[in-house]
Parts: C-alpha cells; structure tokens; sequence
C-alpha cells in the first residue's frame, strides 16, 4: 500500500463569493482546527469582478496556513477545482465556498482517508435551494451518462469530494483535457473508492452562477468526454432509414395494386422532412466532437495564475506583489 499522509488541503473555489467568504473562511477554520492535523486552505479566485480577490489577500496575510491563487481570468469552476489540486499538498477535500458543501462533513470525509479510501464521492441527497427543474435535470444527467458511458456514475455525486495524495498525482500528471468532468474522472481512476450522502444547506450569500445555458453546455462537453455512442447514432440512422424505406416501397406497391396509385404527396414530405432531421442530428453531434477536438488540438493552458499568495508563494521566493504565469505543466512542476 502506498504511504499515507496526514497533511490535507481543502480546496476552494470562489468566483464572487464576497459576501460568503469570512463565513466560509470561519466555518472551515473552526472544523479543520478540530480535526488537530496539519492543514492548509487553498482559496482558487477564478477571475472575480467584485471585492473576493482583496478579502482572499486578507486572508492569507492574516493565517500562514491560507493560501491563495488568483486566475488571470475567468476559466471556470472545474479549471478552478483543478488548479488547486496541481497546487494542492498531502489528500485533498475540494468544495466551493457557498457553503452548500457543509463543512462539518470533513472529519467523515478524514476518516475514510484513514481507513484508506483514494476517492470519497459525496452524494447530495436533497437540495432545496435548487427548483424543481434544476433536481430533474441533474437526475436525468446522471441518467443518460450512465446509459451512454462504460463509467457508472453516482447519481447526485457533486464537485464536493476527497481524494487522496496518490490520487491527486495522477490527476496532475494524466487527465488534462481542456474539456473536461472532474467529478467523472475522480470517480473512474479506479482506486479504491467511497461514498458519503450530505444535504445541500442554503447558500451563504449570493446565487448560483450556473445558468440554464450554462449547464447544458456543460452536460454536452461531459457526455463528448465519456462516450462516443452519439457518434454511432449515424449507423443506427441509417439502419432504420433502411427499414423505414423497405416498408414505404412495400406500401406504394400496396396501394397502387389496391387503389391504383399511392399517395404521393403526404409520404414523399414525410420521408423528407425525417430524413433531413436525422441528417441534421447526425451532423450537429459531429459538430459537438470536432469543436471538442479542436479545443485538445490547440493545446491552450487550463488555467493561467496571475498571482500566489500566501506561505507558498513566500518559500518559492513569490513576493506579494510579483506576477507569475504559470501553465498547468509549469504549475506540476511546482
């Protein structure tokens, strides 16, 4: 077995989150204190436009054990859940900063560390903050990507989950797709896994900044990642467009035998209309995989670091003020 560690990280990611912060930063505190190991607290400021990024530098001057990465820019959430695992030391707890991923669920998360579990998934089972709509959607997610994936995944599993020091390493060195899902990565590395059930609490502050939109086009990058059955939908087109043909001749020779001649018109529009949706189908999820190739082909960084802050920075001769850029391969080597 390989060797364990005591050192943890909790991982957070913020994007506007001014409001939440000290609260998050004060619940964290008094639970990781409690737990008496060695610990740090990596805030990930994924390019906020309000007051987050000067109360994170607050933050990391006032405690040595919170440190700091600020984003060049917006990437977005998982960008941001992998940068603190490149960044991170020892296992690593990843969760956001609404506190909607309760703090007081870190010492079971510790203990299944200690009973040797790499991966804890936590799985939401209630969130009432969310719509009607939003619960739906996220079911059926797990639904269609369990039927088209040879992953099974958990449902309701969220970005709140732990993972060990072993497990953060072959996140760092493998998996570096640009488009990615973090959640399905960790839960298919295949090491030895868990699973722990928490209720989604209100958010501290703010709101959700996934839109509609957003989500869905999270759910196409995530379903392009795990599977290419959609681009099979084309051979199952055909075969049905095949048969479909094969009854609308048997038809026509039906009806012109019975009645003399066959209606023309109706069926030819039909057939139409289906075989250029199809069509379309077809060349739309083509689409979809291309634009993800294309995204792996240009080869552009996950994430760029403008600024480090905190006891880190200072060991790595990084002052407070100095501006790094840093590519998820120059961030390994850290």
């Amino acid at each position: 077995m390989a060797e364990r560690t005591n050192i943890l990280t909790v991982v957070v990611s913020v994007f506007n989150e001014e409001e939440a912060l000290p609260l998050c930063r004060e619940r964290l505190t008094e639970v990781l204190e409690r737990s008496g190991r060695p610990y740090a607290l990596l805030f990930v400021n994924d390019g906020s436009s309000d007051g987050s990024a000067a109360l994170l530098d607050r933050f990391a001057a006032e405690d040595a054990r919170i440190r700091v990465l600020h984003f060049s820019r917006n990437f977005g959430h998982e960008a941001a859940m992998i940068a603190g695992i490149d960044y991170a030391e020892g296992n690593v707890i990843c969760m956001d900063a609404d506190l909607q991923h309760p703090p007081q669920c870190i010492p079971e998360i510790v203990r299944a560390f200690d009973e040797g579990f790499d991966v804890i998934s936590m799985v939401r089972t209630a969130n009432r903050s969310a719509g009607l709509i939003k619960n739906i959607t996220s079911a059926g997610f797990y639904g269609v990507m369990n039927a088209l994936s040879g992953t099974r995944f958990e449902k309701n599993a969220s970005d709140f989950f732990g993972i060990s020091a072993r497990a953060a390493e072959v996140l760092r060195h493998d998996y570096r797709e640009r488009v990615r899902f973090l959640r399905g990565y960790v839960q298919s590395l295949g090491f030895r896994s868990t699973t722990l059930s928490y209720e989604a609490a209100e958010r501290a502050a703010g709101h959700s900044k996934y839109s509609i939109r957003k989500l869905f086009r999270f759910s196409m990058n995530t379903i392009m990642s795990f599977s290419d059955l959609p681009l099979r939908l084309g051979i199952y087109a055909g075969i049905a467009s095949g048969a479909l043909g094969v009854l609308l001749l048997l038809y026509s020779i039906f009806t012109k035998l019975r009645f003399g001649a066959p209606d023309g018109y109706t069926t030819i529009i039909v057939v139409i209309c289906f075989m250029f949706s199809m069509l379309f189908l077809i060349l739309g999820i083509m689409g979809q995989y291309i634009g993800v190739l294309f995204q792996e082909v240009k080869g552009r960084p996950i994430y760029i670091v403008a600024a480090e802050r905190g006891a880190r920075a200072a060991e790595h001769g990084v002052s407070a003020d100095e501006k790094t850029e840093l590519s998820p391969e120059e961030g390994n080597s850290q």
